[in-house]
């Protein structure tokens, strides 16, 4: 397939080592080592331009499916971390230096990755190949087992659709309930194909990012607009004995539903075949509790 040819200028000479202060972080200084700095410029067809990364890694299968399922439909810049960063959230590096390795430059895609978590790739991407050109969209994923109910609030995934909504960028989240290194996610194609079109035209509203979880099934009973269920983690640590006298652990754990009887949640969405999706807001302000403690203020 011919893609429209999308320039990515930079010297061809030994490139030069940058070294960028960002201050204002009030518990620690935010130092990022970069080979070289590159600008993604628009191309004369003005297709949209897709920032993607994940938590599992450049090399996972699920984000060179979404390259695949996207590839014609817009130019994608992709920036993952080098390995999995399972469980890191919106995290952000404040005291180790960060590098960026070009691993792909072909016409309408460049992947990159780096030694930093997944909100430091988002933040990476966007200060070094996105100032001249703003994505339209961040995605997120497709993530190896599902980011459903309070898992939201762990994933790395997750952490990249929040940074790109909090760039008031449209951001979207997939995930497949299949923690298995060789997924299927052939049945998730035409759904993120057809979801992203849809961010890509119709935007989303100011601050609200959306949450997609798919069932591990070959066919989907349909799509669900849902609430994220309340659940609980238990049984998190393993303590195990080093030979040299030390215990040390393991962070596991098993996951309870805790409302299973609730028809209008992500988890009973996923469990009845359901494609479920869950608009998140970057505003966590429990609203109904100002006036409840309004009588707190002095």
């Amino acid at each position: 397939m011919n893609h429209p040819r999308t320039e990515f200028p930079g010297t061809k000479s030994t490139p030069k080592v940058q070294l960028f202060l960002l201050s204002g972080l009030r518990f620690g200084l935010f130092f990022v080592l970069l080979q070289s700095k590159r600008f993604f410029i628009m191309t004369e067809n003005k297709r949209p331009l897709i920032l993607i990364s994940n938590d599992d890694g450049y090399q996972s299968k699920g984000i060179n499916c979404l390259i695949s399922y996207l590839r014609d439909l817009a130019d994608l810049i992709v920036c993952a971390p080098e390995g999995p960063r399972s469980g890191f959230a919106c995290a952000f590096s404040a005291t180790e230096p960060l590098r960026l390795n070009v691993r792909r430059d072909e016409p309408g895609l460049l992947v990159l990755s780096s030694n930093g978590t997944p909100v430091d790739c988002v933040k990476l991407a966007l200060n070094q190949y996105c100032q001249q050109r703003r994505p339209d969209m961040v995605i997120g994923g497709i993530n190896h087992g599902d980011n459903a109910s309070v898992n939201t609030h762990y994933s790395g995934t997750m952490g990249v659709t929040m940074e790109g909504c909090m760039k008031y960028i449209p951001s979207v989240a997939f995930s497949l309930c299949d923690h298995s290194d060789d997924a299927d996610f052939e049945p998730l194609r035409p759904y993120i194909r057809k979801m992203t079109q849809r961010v890509l035209t119709e935007g989303l509203p100011t601050g609200v990012c959306l949450n997609i979880n798919f069932p591990l099934l070959s066919e989907f009973r349909g799509v669900r607009v849902c609430r994220m269920a309340h659940g609980t983690w238990g049984n998190e640590c393993v303590k195990c004995h080093h030979p040299r006298g030390y215990d040390y652990f393991w962070m596991v754990g098993s996951y309870s539903n805790d409302e299973p009887e609730a028809d209008d949640t992500d988890n009973w969405a996923l469990t009845h075949g359901y494609v479920a999706i869950t608009p998140t807001r970057i505003d966590v302000t429990d609203y109904d509790a100002l006036h409840s403690l309004a009588d707190w203020q002095e």
